[in-house]
């Protein structure tokens, strides 16, 4: 698969990892704050949100699902008692002064508020201030206390493995925010999953369909050591409460931008309304636009034996895939299902309009750029066995096994393995690289004299080399950018990790 010519925009860091690192000072005052202001914040907090607990469940009673709460005079009463316990809890947590710039729009005016970016469950402090009604994932209710804390401002619940589910989620944000302020605003953080703030990755559209204005919200955490961020890679949720509560100040700032007004091609196209709203809020931030999403973190995030060398290639070929309605999140059954046709090809090439056939899909210009990315000879044609490598490869990128298997089933002959250059093709494919070199590991294996591997031979040798990728593997005329930007890999690993 060809390689882009440099990576995505903005991508310097990786926005999914997260890495803390503390002076001796920094010890020395973590040390001293865990045996003496620590446990008296961790006691003071727990205490205030179960105090919250009984005012939360009591205006849960009763409700339905489908209209909002009536304005009673004890609801409003409940209402502000929670903001005032959910403010001294923050207060106690360290978070004395609460920044807020600029003003927030009534429901009646902007139904959707969208905030940016989302690294923290600290990012509740607006939500708690505000009682605004959020998407949360259905398993969040069940958590004790905080389910109930949850509950009581109407979230809109999302299943995320339930592709129906993800439907309906949209179809109900659409409802409440057609009902002219009867229901709370809602506040969706749009990225879809929490980073570091190094930049914002690509905005889920659920916010901008319905084609309301909106008001972006952007929040800071101006501190000098960031104990907040809470990614896929890095410190665990009861580390960073453990840090941020031995901080003897924490900084927030939340900043109400102004009101968004779709254009009509906006309200037309909401992937266009989102990416202009992430703009305006990412000159607000200073920070760069990064063209990553949720989907695209287990990519950025390889690792193992097998992990990828250089993520831009396979990247751009998920948002493709994306674009296309080929997500890389769906389940596998579609993979299953081209991967035997494509074995019943048995290498058989496919120009543009068979490469069309094959996936049941239109000729499109984002077709067409998917198929340039297989081009080999030249000849306007390619083997959909490459494809079906890298589309297994970018599906499940935390099982490289899984698609190393699958590559051998695709390309092994009658007679047993499969040849050189085919498995030069299918690592070249699976690391993200230009070209590969694997006479070591032929003379290793001391196979040679058959130029052929089966599956069971490779196994044996990367399990017993942790670092295969780096270790076995000799890269020619291969930079080695890395997909966000290290000089000599995608994931923040050194060779010797």
């Amino acid at each position: 698969m060809k390689t882009s010519s440099s990576p995505p925009a903005g991508t310097d860091r990786n926005p999914f990892v997260h890495e803390l690192k503390f002076s001796m000072t920094d010890k020395i005052k973590i040390g001293l704050m865990s045996v003496t202001v620590f446990p008296v914040r961790l006691l003071l907090v727990s205490f205030f949100m179960l105090l919250a607990w009984p005012f939360a469940f009591t205006a849960s009673l009763g409700r339905s699902e489908l209209v909002p709460d009536p304005q009673s005079w004890w609801r409003r009463i409940i209402d502000l008692c929670l903001r005032v316990i959910m403010r001294a809890m923050w207060f106690c947590g360290g978070f004395h002064w609460i920044k807020v710039k600029g003003e927030r729009a009534p429901p009646s005016e902007v139904p959707i508020l969208t905030v940016a970016p989302h690294s923290s469950y600290f990012d509740a402090i607006p939500v708690t201030m505000t009682m605004c009604s959020i998407v949360a994932k259905l398993e969040s209710r069940s958590i004790p206390v905080w389910g109930t804390l949850i509950s009581y401002i109407r979230p809109v619940l999302v299943f995320r493995s339930d592709q129906s589910s993800r439907r309906k989620t949209v179809e109900e944000i659409k409802r409440r925010a057609q009902s002219g302020g009867k229901w709370p605003q809602i506040m969706i953080f749009p990225e879809g999953t929490c980073t570091n703030r190094s930049g914002l990755i690509l905005f889920k559209a659920g916010a901008f369909i319905p084609g309301l204005p909106v008001q972006p919200v952007v929040l800071r955490y101006p501190n000098k050591l960031d104990t907040f961020s809470w990614t896929w890679r890095g410190p665990g949720a009861f580390k960073i409460l453990w840090l941020t509560l031995c901080q003897p100040h924490n900084s927030v700032e939340i900043e109400y931008l102004p009101i968004y007004h779709p254009s009509v091609k906006e309200r037309e196209n909401p992937a266009l309304f989102a990416s202009n709203v992430r703009k305006i809020m990412a000159e607000a931030l200073e920070v760069p636009l990064t063209d990553l999403s949720f989907d695209d973190r287990d990519i950025i995030l390889s690792h193992g034996p097998l992990r990828i060398q250089d993520c831009t290639s396979l990247l751009h070929f998920n948002q493709l895939l994306g674009q296309l309605g080929l997500k890389s999140g769906s389940g596998g059954d579609r993979l299953q299902q081209e991967a035997s046709r494509a074995a019943k090809l048995q290498g058989d090439r496919l120009g543009l309009e068979g490469f069309a056939q094959f996936l049941s899909l239109p000729v499109t210009d984002m077709l067409r750029q998917v198929h340039n990315l297989f081009h080999q000879d030249g000849d306007g044609k390619i083997d959909v066995r490459h494809y079906v490598t890298a589309l297994s490869a970018v599906k499940r990128p935390h099982k490289p096994m899984d698609t190393l298997k699958l590559a051998f089933q695709l390309y092994e002959e009658d007679s047993g393995g499969v040849a050189g250059d085919d498995l030069a093709v299918i690592l070249e494919i699976m690391l993200g690289v230009k070209e590969v070199e694997l006479s070591p590991l032929f003379l290793e294996l001391e196979a040679q004299h058959t130029a052929k591997i089966t599956y069971d031979e490779l196994q044996c040798l990367i399990e017993k080399r942790p670092h295969f990728s780096v270790d076995c593997l000799s890269f020619k005329d291969h930079p080695r950018r890395g997909c966000i930007g290290r000089p000599n890999n995608c994931n923040g690993h050194n060779k010797d990790d």
